[in-house]
């Protein structure tokens, strides 16, 4: 499995496809952080920003590959686990971006709460906007993983979906990056720091089931 990883990572690094969404990233961090402003309002946004982010990661690095090199990694290794690789290289990526923005917003700002009223512990702050960035992390991934190839063959289709389901999935009631995010915003308004581990496992499960489902389809229909 690690040399699967090395390729993917491999792969995605040389084909340069990585930097539209961390460009994308960064210029909505820039819109939406601002240096002074309260810290765990900065880490919400900045996690809720990365969900998207990592769901066109997944479809980068699941379509990535040409499909006589992913058959020939497929026959060699299996295609659930090429295919796994693919999607795990993907959510490090997403990972790695997260924890950099928490690291930079924090440090820009206030470590107070709403209205610059009760103080916020900075690096407990930190760890609670590195949960929710892997919250969002991992249902970005959920969403990558039932968006693209094998679930969702035809780009037509698939990245409309994407683009509906990103949001809907960081919106909807009962959405563990809902939960994330808004355990945040609702800190800063009291000045408590969540901690975000309840969402944090919801969110594993989905992804995994997710990954689960678009691994086992990989071994069933053709490559893209």
């Amino acid at each position: 499995m690690t040399a699967l990883l090395h390729y993917q990572a491999a792969l995605l690094l040389r084909s340069q496809r990585w930097l539209p969404p961390v460009v994308l990233y960064a210029a909505v961090l820039g819109i939406g952080v601002q240096g002074g402003q309260p810290v765990l309002d900065s880490l919400g946004w900045a996690a809720a920003a990365l969900l998207p982010v990592a769901a066109w990661l997944v479809r980068i690095c699941v379509t990535g590959e040409p499909p006589a090199a992913r058959v020939c990694v497929s026959a060699a290794r299996g295609p659930a686990r090429a295919h796994l690789a693919c999607v795990l290289v993907a959510l490090a990526v997403a990972g790695v971006l997260g924890a950099a923005a928490t690291v930079v917003v924090t440090l820009i700002s206030d470590p107070a709460g709403a209205g610059h009223g009760p103080r916020v512990p900075p690096l407990p702050a930190a760890g609670a906007g590195l949960l929710a960035a892997l919250v969002c992390a991992l249902l970005g991934t959920a969403v990558g993983a039932l968006t693209a190839w094998p679930v969702l063959r035809s780009p037509g289709r698939a990245v409309p979906a994407l683009l509906l389901a990103a949001p809907a999935a960081l919106m909807a009631s009962g959405s563990p990056a809902r939960a994330a995010v808004g355990g945040l915003v609702a800190g800063s308004k009291s000045g408590a720091v969540p901690s975000p581990l309840l969402p944090l496992g919801g969110a594993a499960a989905v992804a995994a089931a997710a990954v689960a489902v678009a691994c086992a389809l990989s071994s069933r229909r053709p490559s893209a």
